[in-house]
């Protein structure tokens, strides 16, 4: 996800991001858009899955209350996440998914400033699960 974020936005964002020295695994730090089509681009570092005794829930969900506080700060009210840590980093789908749409879920019911959330999916398994959960949740 990074790589092809970094492709489309072109050299700026790099350029920028150098100055932000890096993310600690659960937090965020944003950044202009440059070329692509959008205002802001919220970075973040996803937790590596080991067993689920690592302390991998807490930070996966402090990942979303933080671009979401972020969101708030700069006046954005649509964001999308990817499915954070469930590629490379081995995060179960299910357990990330729950934990994503429970923290969007409790976030936006108190800041209704965020007008729309966006979770893009890549496969039919990731989409299946965020669609199931979703409709869970709001039910």
């Amino acid at each position: 996800m990074d790589g092809a974020i970094h492709q489309a936005a072109g050299w700026e964002l790099l350029e920028e991001c150098r100055k932000l020295n890096g993310c600690a695994t659960g937090l965020a730090k944003i950044t202009k858009d440059y070329n692509l089509p959008a205002r802001w681009v919220i970075h973040t570092v996803g937790p590596v899955w080991q067993d689920g005794n690592h302390g991998e829930d807490e930070l996966l969900a402090s990942f979303y209350r933080i671009c979401l506080a972020l969101a708030v700060q700069h006046g954005i009210r649509t964001i999308a996440f990817p499915s954070i840590s469930t590629g490379a980093y081995g995060f179960p789908l299910e357990r990330a998914t729950a934990i994503a749409v429970r923290e969007v879920k409790n976030f936006v019911e108190q800041n209704p400033s965020i007008e729309k959330v966006v979770f893009v999916c890549f496969g039919s398994p990731a989409y299946d699960f965020y669609r199931n959960t979703v409709k869970q949740a709001i039910a």
